[in-house]
């Protein structure tokens, strides 16, 4: 069996922390946290379960910190969380399974992590992760911001999920600030560098400076294929941002060079179509939407929704703008099989009730 070394980087968490370590007691053999710089109850919550507590100066780079947090590792294997991340408990017995299972020969091991979620808990966007990571394979992080391990060796694929639950929202400005002192540094951005560079500056609505930089690290040629997808369907937002959809759209279909079309982004010339009135056209494009399929292992970033509920209720809405109530139900008792307790969901149920289209001659099975 192997053993588990969880390493963690922490900074005023005390909100989280206890949540985390609790659910991932019972899994890791040894706990490392290493604070930098908390001014809360971190450090006192976090001795309840370990004595392995360090301190870091923080020099605005993640990879340093958590490059420090493996050095303290002494176990096989590293898990590494953030403190608003948890294991939940039908994942548990998962994770302890996966420890009397696993090949020590393996180098990483990819999780699934779940970001957002349902009324109901269930995952809507999802994508793998590197999350064990074998000690004495000396994998280093790499990049300040949105940092990362090269996934290479030997790579596994496994179910235990990690569940990212936070409760308030990060400093909102944190990582463009970090990126521009950078740049003020002479810094030249690696392609993934420049890629979320370009994403903080859409998040901050400074959509011109987005689209240059998101078009420099397109045009270069070296970013990674999901980084690629994701730009386009970004550039695509910044777009809209500055109302010019034809743009919009020249954005997504670039998106088609780097695989078969996504459902996030067939969702999103759907929705541009749907705002132009052009139904028959925006039909066609949440139709694909719904027959593509997400490869989860290919570790590209992957709404879940954008491939089931987002599609069946634009269809909705397209039919019933068309005059077709029959058809419009129809999607929406499919997106009501996909997410029943959905506030739009929950809506267009009466609307529909308030026409006499429900429990009418129309079936959810037609």
């Amino acid at each position: 069996m192997i053993s588990i070394s969880l390493c963690m980087i922490v900074k005023n968490e005390e909100d989280v922390i206890g949540r985390c370590l609790e659910s991932v007691k019972n899994v890791a053999d040894e706990i490392i946290i290493v604070d930098t710089g908390s001014q809360d109850k971190t450090e006192e919550i976090a001795r309840k379960y370990t004595k392995n507590i360090y301190h870091f100066a923080w020099i605005d780079d993640f990879s340093a910190a958590r490059n420090f947090s493996f050095s303290k590792a002494t176990k096989d294997y590293i898990l590494w969380l953030d403190a608003d991340d948890v294991i939940e408990e039908k994942y548990q017995k998962m994770f302890l399974e996966l420890k009397q299972s696993l090949s020590p020969e393996v180098d990483i091991v990819m999780l699934p992590y779940h970001i957002a979620f349902d009324e109901e808990n269930n995952p809507t966007y999802s994508y793998y992760r590197e999350r064990l990571i074998r000690r004495q394979a000396h994998f280093h992080w790499a990049g300040a911001i949105h940092e990362a391990i090269v996934p290479i060796g030997n790579i596994v694929f496994e179910k235990p999920a990690i569940s990212h639950k936070k409760l308030h929202p990060s400093d909102p400005d944190r990582n463009i600030r970090i990126f521009e002192k950078l740049l003020s540094q002479g810094k030249q951005l690696e392609p993934r560098e420049q890629f979320y560079y370009a994403r903080e500056l859409y998040y901050h609505k400074q959509y011109q400076k987005a689209i240059a930089v998101f078009e420099k690290f397109l045009k270069e040629g070296k970013g990674w294929q999901e980084n690629n997808i994701s730009a386009c369907i970004d550039l695509c937002q910044c777009y809209k941002g500055l109302q010019q959809p034809k743009k919009a759209l020249e954005a997504l279909f670039h998106s088609f060079l780097y695989d078969i079309p996504r459902g996030e982004a067939c969702c999103e010339i759907g929705n541009i179509f749907l705002e132009q009135k052009q139904y028959q056209k925006a039909i066609y494009w949440f139709e694909t939407a719904v027959h593509q399929k997400p490869d989860m292992t290919s570790c590209g970033f992957f709404v879940l929704d954008h491939y089931d509920f987002i599609p069946y209720l634009q269809l909705c809405v397209c039919y019933s703008r068309m005059g077709d109530d029959k058809t419009a139900v129809k999607y929406h008792n499919l997106a009501k099989k996909c997410r029943p307790k959905n506030e739009i969901v929950l809506q267009n149920e009466q609307y529909f009730k308030s026409k006499h289209l429900i429990e009418s001659q129309y079936d959810s099975e037609e």
